[in-house]
């Protein structure tokens, strides 16, 4: 009892040690686009046409070097600043797997190879862009829990503006943290209870060796720049397809990051979004 409870604590700690750093710089990134950006800028960024604003929103996750936890509040912010769901989210989906930081990791993980950082990165920017295509059918508003009212009078002066970025960044960081702990301790919680080895006994198909390492990505909810290393100990008993899946599964979906969309997004959305993800990444790690 008092080692599981140890086990516990420790995993539990590993896991907020390894997503408060982007936890916190999600959290500025937001205080920033809340305090700096305007409605008319993101008129002029975000393409009219819906394909080509899906397009522009998967690629230009490259440049955040953000996790799963900390690119919610980002696309949070986005979205209530006027940028259509169709292209917040799937910059959400992809910005934590393309960017340089992860696809070096996966790089150094498997063995200085290209060919799972080629997989990696066109598998989640096909799921990204399927999942944006369906949601500007889908849905026309967007979708936040609460409607944020965003003041016409922004800041004057550069001072006023950071010391606003500062203020938001907090509020932010105290709404957004309590879901994130409670997300770490229900996943170090799984880790700890559900040993990996009941799932690793049932993954022998091709079918069930996916869906045992989306399972196993969603419970043990680690951050995208770590992730690579734990799919490359599974070289020898899973797929490629299944390692792909795991790679691609889980930054776009975790406990941690599941507990922050519903907190941002209506719930019945959040089921939506995730059933996408896991239908695509399943049916596409087959093909793989």
């Amino acid at each position: 009892m008092i080692k599981s409870f140890l086990q516990l604590n420790t995993i539990f700690i590993s896991i907020l040690i390894e997503s408060l750093p982007f936890v916190l710089i999600g959290v500025f990134i937001s205080g920033i686009i809340q305090m700096f950006v305007t409605e008319e800028m993101i008129e002029k960024w975000v393409p009219k046409n819906k394909i080509l604003a899906v397009l522009y929103a998967t690629l230009i996750g490259a440049l955040f070097p953000a996790c799963e936890c900390g690119i919610v509040p980002i696309t949070r912010r986005l979205v209530a600043k006027g940028v259509p769901l169709y292209a917040a989210i799937p910059f959400m989906l992809t910005g934590p797997i393309i960017n340089p930081i992860v696809l070096f990791s996966t790089f150094i993980a498997f063995g200085s190879s290209l060919k799972m950082v080629l997989c990696r990165s066109i598998f989640a920017l096909a799921v990204a862009i399927l999942i944006g295509l369906l949601l500007a059918v889908q849905y026309k508003d967007d979708q936040l829990r609460k409607k944020e009212v965003i003041s016409s009078s922004m800041p004057r002066t550069l001072k006023e503006k950071w010391m606003g970025t500062l203020e938001h960044s907090i509020d932010e960081f105290f709404s957004s943290g309590k879901y994130l702990i409670i997300g770490a301790f229900v996943a170090s919680a799984m880790q700890t209870y559900i040993k990996t080895s009941t799932l690793l006994t049932i993954g022998h198909g091709k079918m069930s060796s996916s869906l045992v390492m989306m399972a196993l990505a969603f419970v043990l909810s680690l951050c995208s720049e770590a992730d690579a290393f734990i799919a490359s100990s599974f070289q020898n008993t899973f797929s490629f397809g299944a390692l792909a899946a795991f790679l691609v599964y889980g930054p776009m979906i975790d406990i941690k990051n599941t507990l922050m969309l519903l907190q941002s997004f209506k719930t019945r959305f959040v089921i939506v979004l995730i059933a996408y993800i896991t239908i695509f990444v399943f049916v596409g790690s087959l093909f793989i």
